[in-house]
């Protein structure tokens, strides 16, 4: 009866780890981001590759490169990875992990979420001066 129990308590997680899988998202200047970039307005992007990669012979060359922030393994493959980013058709310029993680991404997040930027490590904790919050030690009744 034991195994059962354990049989349909794993199946029933396999079953909803996809719904729940679908549920997380990470949004552009979060370290976890792949996708396309809006570089304007911001530094220079490094580059992975000099020149844009193309996968589709019928490019025009006289369109702008979109710019990506991919996983490693699949500038190495592009071909096989282009549709996860509707980018097959488009030429595309790799910026470096590096380069949005010290720059793009602390520009995004200060110019979207400004709130969210310098707070000393507290997370969302919206108090001025911690200093302010002191501990003061709870006071006991005298015992007669």
């Amino acid at each position: 009866m034991k195994s059962v129990l354990i049989a349909v308590a794993v199946a029933s997680g396999v079953m909803t780890f996809p719904a729940w899988a679908d549920s997380v998202s990470v949004s552009v200047g979060e370290p976890g981001f792949y996708g396309r970039l809006d570089i304007g307005g911001y530094p220079q992007p490094q580059v992975i590759y000099a020149q844009p990669v193309v996968v589709e012979q019928d490019v025009p060359m006289d369109q702008p490169p979109i710019y990506l922030r991919v996983p490693p393994q699949q500038t190495r493959n592009w071909g096989h990875y282009c549709h996860r980013y509707n980018a097959c058709g488009q030429r595309v310029m790799f910026v470096r992990d590096d380069w949005y993680r010290r720059q793009y991404a602390p520009n995004y997040r200060q110019q979207h979420h400004p709130h969210d930027v310098g707070d000393n490590g507290r997370g969302n904790d919206h108090r001025q001066d911690p200093g302010q919050h002191q501990h003061r030690p709870q006071q006991w009744p005298q015992q007669p």
